[in-house]
């Protein structure tokens, strides 16, 4: 409903696009990194909403751990919460594949040894099916695992508003088995795919996974630097 109408402000916070302007808003000056003394007034005058229906916003964006609020002799400081910026980036990102198409980040990083994991994971059938349906090949039963510094790590947060190739978590044998996002890479110049695991072990550790043994096809070994390109699908 068009922002000013009489229902506006007799209803409850219901419109997802209103709520992201509370938070664009608040981003904007500088609730993003620090906490603002910004009034419910303000907040109405940039949506075009009354202070009243402003103030259930924020309340409402309060209850949904997006915000912070703290009141103090009337007065109210607001800082956006992590679960906002990934909102936020989600939104950004969205727009800028409308308008510049798929995005792709570089990464440098070494090779390290895993866990050895991998190879029991993706051998298990109800993996295989989906990796062969929706990636168009059947993995090679292991992964490469790269370590990345602070630097490759912030890069690779843009891709919090990406949406990967999901693959599905399954039961099996008494077990359940995770889900995992897949995103297409090139890791110096083989195709395959990134996968990022629901669950994972690793915090500075990034898979990946190819139809063939990346190790022996890219003739690598531990602590040899790898440059791997990532396209959003």
């Amino acid at each position: 409903m068009p922002a000013g109408s009489g229902a506006t402000a007799s209803t409850s916070p219901r419109a997802r696009g209103e709520s992201l302007g509370v938070l664009k808003f608040l981003a904007q000056v500088g609730a993003d990194h620090t906490p603002v003394v910004v009034t419910s007034r303000e907040v109405g005058a940039k949506l075009g909403v009354s202070q009243q229906a402003a103030d259930r916003y924020l309340v409402a964006l309060e209850k949904r751990g997006l915000l912070v609020r703290t009141l103090a002799q009337r007065r109210q400081r607001i800082q956006l919460t992590p679960a906002a910026m990934d909102l936020l980036r989600a939104e950004y990102h969205l727009y800028r594949r409308i308008f510049e198409g798929p995005a792709r980040v570089t990464i440098e990083g070494t090779v390290v040894s895993g866990l050895g994991e991998g190879r029991y994971y993706l051998s298990q059938p109800g993996y295989v099916v989906q990796f062969s349906e929706r990636l168009g090949y059947s993995p090679y039963p292991g992964t490469l695992n790269v370590r990345v510094d602070g630097a490759a790590l912030r890069t690779l947060s843009v891709m919090a508003g990406w949406t990967g190739i999901r693959i599905d978590g399954f039961q099996a044998s008494g077990r359940t088995f995770g889900g995992a996002s897949c995103f297409a890479a090139r890791i110096n110049g083989r195709a395959g795919h990134l996968i990022r695991p629901d669950r994972s072990h690793y915090k500075d550790v990034v898979e990946f996974i190819a139809s063939e043994r990346l190790r022996d096809a890219l003739h690598l070994k531990d602590e040899d630097p790898v440059k791997v390109d990532i396209e959003e699908p």
